[in-house]
C-alpha cells in the first residue's frame, strides 16, 4: 500500500520538504496548520480566536483533499506558545469540533515562528 501525498491550494504551501497531508489506505495525517492564508500568505489575525479559526480551516481543507472530514479525525493535537490562551483557544475549537464523538485531543506549549500563536494537526481514519 503507497503513501499518497494530499496537496491542495485551500491551505497553505508547506514552505519546508513536508506534506500538508499523507494518506496511506485508511489513514490520513495532516500536517500541522497555522493561520496562513491559503491565497496571500498572511497571517490571519492577532488574536489566538482568528488564528485558531484559520487553522482550523486549513485543517479541514487539507481533510476534505483528502477524501474525509472532521468527523473521521481520530486525534487532534494543538501547539499554543502562550498557556493563557487556553480558554479562547478551547472556545473556538469547541464551536468547530462539535459533532461526538469527538476526537481525542493533546495541547501542548511552544515555541512558533514571530506572529504565529497556535498550530493544529490531525489524524483521520476512513472507512
Amino acid at each position: 500500500m503507497a503513501k499518497t501525498e494530499i496537496r491542495t491550494p485551500n491551505a497553505p504551501t508547506p514552505v519546508a520538504s513536508f506534506s500538508q497531508g499523507v494518506r496511506k489506505g485508511g489513514i490520513l495525517q495532516v500536517a500541522g496548520q497555522v493561520a496562513f492564508d491559503p491565497a496571500t500568505g498572511a497571517i490571519v489575525g492577532d488574536t489566538v480566536a482568528e488564528q485558531t479559526r484559520q487553522a482550523l480551516r486549513n485543517v479541514a481543507a487539507v481533510l476534505e483533499a483528502g477524501g474525509a472530514s472532521m468527523d473521521d479525525v481520530v486525534m487532534m493535537r494543538v501547539y499554543l506558545t502562550d498557556t493563557s490562551q487556553f480558554g479562547e483557544m478551547n472556545e473556538v475549537y469547541n464551536e468547530v469540533v462539535t459533532r461526538q464523538p469527538f476526537p481525542a485531543r493533546t495541547t501542548v506549549y511552544v515555541g512558533l515562528p514571530a506572529g504565529l500563536l497556535v498550530e493544529i494537526d490531525a489524524l483521520a481514519v476512513l472507512d
